[in-house]
């Protein structure tokens, strides 16, 4: 079987003004990015606002092992699947951070025959919208420095600073730093640090924004520090949020690629879902709905975090209602969920994990995925359960999920194979997703936003991690008495925590119970519109681990890029 990237690199694209025709956009709606790129402009949603909406399907997952579950190969996969029974389809992704791309993760351009092309670009630099990001945030910080240099004329306290710098690098060494020394000609001295870029709040906004007007509002309440009586002080205080939005004034369109079947993609911000809330841009989702029958897009990491922030925030802001869900597990990972196998990235897999049976092991790992699956009926949506299958499953094992995932409320459970078999492998799940999309809609939220900010972080933490119960630190029960005297109370909630467990705790795997969620901090986003509790450890700058995905990638003597995957 060929790489990934080799087979990306054989792909026969179609030029992107053709996929643009095809899917219904005009000539003069798209701005070209070389002959395999191109940005949509923003002025189709007023051309396209009296078109009935398709269907719209998000992809979600268990929650995550170091095996992969294959959730962007599934959603890829999908959309090829669908147009291939006749439902004209547009997949909706993120752009991946270059941190990942270079570290454990590697790309996200999905894999096999079921991938997004051109895959370089796209795991790469693509348009430069993250760069974009990385620069309107960074602005902001050096205006917030200068002005407490200049005089400090808004009375900021500098112990209050909140808003910290960024790179689309893991770096840990980054992550607590002291900046302005020298004298005072290079600022004063302070504690700060930095974040990755896909975790600042411009990049928040970036996904949650629906226009280039509500784009330079959302910048302007930034909020990044507080005066010494307790006042808010924002980007618009700092009159940089004018620069900002000049700045994203490009990044805010959606860009448009292919699938390797020429499926249209559109890819937009890229948000990490275990740091921010996880979802590619409402602006590509609304565009998307009216031009096609059915949109696919993806939720970061398992249903305990991208498709609730999906539900809970997206939703909320898009005014869009989920049709359905695709819920993405393996046989492998389940079992690693059973307890009885310890993977390690990079290293290779216990051969009883995929050699032999282990019943026992899978059993007690698909309480995990029934889990999952309550957390994605308990918003009204019918899911579809995905079993992405690796040649060394076994026929028991899947017909063991599927009757698991059926007890469970699963509308379907059926084999995917579109890694292998691109849109042709995934024809028996696009069509149980069609019947499950066909449902009545009895979409909720989990919450209504009146709720007080701990009754809604406890709301999430009971029902949708299974917590007993939630412990606050003193800082966090501070910023909770802030936010709630300053009227942010009203926002929803985007929990920060690990990708790793449906807890707070990333060693607890399968379905943990009988455990306490801690809060260890609560900051506020406000232009984004959410408040993030930090639950636990969690931290907002990756590191490297010991052999990064990076020192594969390279370029071979005819300058083509080689161990991207």
């Amino acid at each position: 079987m060929k790489s990934d990237i080799e087979i990306a690199q054989e792909a026969e694209m179609k030029p992107i003004i053709e996929i643009a025709k095809e899917m219904g956009l005009e000539e003069d709606e798209i701005e070209l990015y070389g002959k395999y790129k191109a940005k949509v402009n923003l002025e189709v949603k007023e051309r396209l606002k009296d078109r009935p909406n398709g269907k719209y399907v998000v992809v979600t997952a268990i929650t995550p092992t170091p095996l992969g579950e294959g959730k962007t190969v599934t959603t890829i996969g999908l959309g090829q699947a669908l147009n291939r029974i006749g439902k004209k389809t547009v997949t909706c992704i993120r752009q991946p951070s270059l941190g990942p791309v270079f570290g454990i993760k590697g790309g996200a351009a999905g894999g096999g025959y079921s991938q997004c092309v051109p895959m370089e670009d796209f795991n790469l630099h693509f348009t430069g919208d993250v760069h974009a990001v990385g620069l309107a945030h960074n602005l902001l910080a050096a205006f917030l420095d200068a002005h407490i240099l200049h005089g400090n004329k808004l009375d900021i306290d500098p112990f209050s600073i909140t808003w910290p710098r960024v790179v689309d690098v893991s770096d840990r060494a980054l992550r607590q730093i002291v900046i302005g020394l020298g004298g005072k000609a290079n600022g004063y001295p302070r504690e700060t640090g930095f974040e990755i870029t896909v975790a600042s709040e411009v990049m928040a906004i970036l996904a949650l924004t629906d226009s280039l007007q509500d784009l330079r509002e959302r910048l302007g309440k930034i909020t990044v520090a507080y005066t010494k009586d307790g006042k808010p002080v924002t980007a618009e205080d700092l009159r940089c949020a004018g620069s900002m939005a000049v700045l994203l004034k490009d990044a805010i369109k959606p860009n448009l690629i292919q699938t390797l079947e020429h499926t249209p993609v559109l890819v937009h911000a890229g948000p990490f879902a275990n740091i921010a809330h996880g979802n590619s841009s409402i602006l590509a989702d609304q565009i998307a709905i009216k031009l096609g029958d059915f949109v696919v897009t993806e939720a970061g990491f398992g249903a305990d975090i991208g498709a609730e922030k999906m539900f809970n925030i997206k939703c909320r802001y898009s005014g869009l209602k989920i049709d359905a869900a695709v819920l993405v597990c393996t046989v492998r990972a389940l079992k690693m969920h059973g307890g009885a196998f310890k993977v390690v990235p990079g290293r290779p897999l216990d051969k009883d994990l995929v050699a032999t049976e282990n019943m026992e092991a899978l059993e007690k790992g698909c309480e995990n995925l029934e889990k999952q699956i309550q957390n994605v009926l308990i918003h009204g949506v019918p899911v579809v359960v995905a079993i992405n299958r690796f040649d060394t499953d076994k026929d028991q094992e899947i017909e063991f999920i599927k009757k698991k995932a059926l007890e469970a409320g699963a509308s379907n459970a059926v084999v995917s194979e579109v890694w292998a078999k691109g849109g042709a492998g995934g024809e028996e799940l696009a069509r149980a997703v069609v019947k499950a999309a066909e449902e009545p809609s009895e979409f909720e939220f989990l919450y209504p936003l009146e709720m007080s900010i701990k009754e809604k972080i406890e709301t999430i933490a009971t029902k949708i991690y299974g917590a007993d119960g939630v412990e606050y630190s003193a800082k966090a029960n501070r910023q909770i008495k802030r936010y709630t005297e300053l009227g942010f109370d009203k926002l929803p909630i985007c929990m920060a925590k690990t990708h790793l467990s449906i807890s707070h705790d990333p060693n607890l795997k399968g379905r943990p119970r009988n455990f306490t969620v801690p809060i260890r901090e609560v900051r506020a986003s406000v232009g984004a519109g959410f408040l993030y509790p930090l639950l636990g450890a969690m931290r907002t700058m990756p590191g490297l681990p010991s052999e990064p995905a990076g020192m594969k990638i390279d370029l071979d003597d005819d300058g083509k890029v080689v161990g991207l995957f």
